[in-house]
């Protein structure tokens, strides 16, 4: 049984750090043309030719949105509190957000963006107060309490950490064992 690889499925993509070396012209094997690519989809996650993680979590943060959205009739509920709309959160919608984020080198514009998405749904869940014959949301400081310390943020950092020990304790046979160890040789 051969192996045949379908040219219209197949794609091409060219990483480097520099921006002159990324082009997305296709490559040609064996008189067969294959597509050049900027950005494409592995496995749920966006893989693009200059290594950035800003797109791949804009796209996890309109997945965060997209499961809000479908479970919002559960966090409008006058019959859940509040703790169990924080839970509902925690267990439903901050999965999706993180799906990955084991693997990502977050600067602090993307922690700015993940901490703004958080914040953003739980004003949702506890909605404006009435202070002072006015209606006001609630600080970024009432916002932190309310999640006890723990944002998306210092999770995912959590997560990474989760991470690191199981692969420390996995087998030396194991491929993601052999890359972790592996010495780059060269720049």
């Amino acid at each position: 049984m051969d192996l045949v690889v379908s040219p219209d499925k197949t794609k091409y993509m060219r990483f480097s750090a520099s921006p002159s070396r990324r082009s997305e012209k296709g490559a040609t094997i064996n008189g067969v043309t294959y597509e050049g690519v900027t950005e494409f989809i592995y496995l749920g996650r966006l893989i693009s030719n200059d290594n950035s993680i800003e797109k791949e979590i804009q796209r996890c943060i309109l997945a965060g949105n997209r499961a809000y959205f479908a479970t919002i009739s559960l966090f409008r509920s006058r019959l859940l509190s509040r703790a169990t709309k924080i839970l509902l959160y925690k267990t439903l919608i901050r999965p999706v957000v993180s799906y990955g984020a084991e693997t990502w080198k977050m600067l602090k514009k993307e922690e700015h963006a993940l901490l703004f998405f958080e914040r953003k749904i739980f004003r949702r869940i506890s909605g404006p107060k009435y202070e002072n014959w006015e209606w006001k949301s609630m600080t970024k400081q009432e916002l932190e309490e309310m999640s006890k310390g723990e944002n998306i943020v210092k999770w995912i950092k959590k997560q990474k950490i989760s991470w690191l020990g199981h692969l420390e304790r996995m087998e030396e046979d194991r491929m993601h064992k052999k890359i972790f160890i592996q010495e780059l040789e060269g720049t």
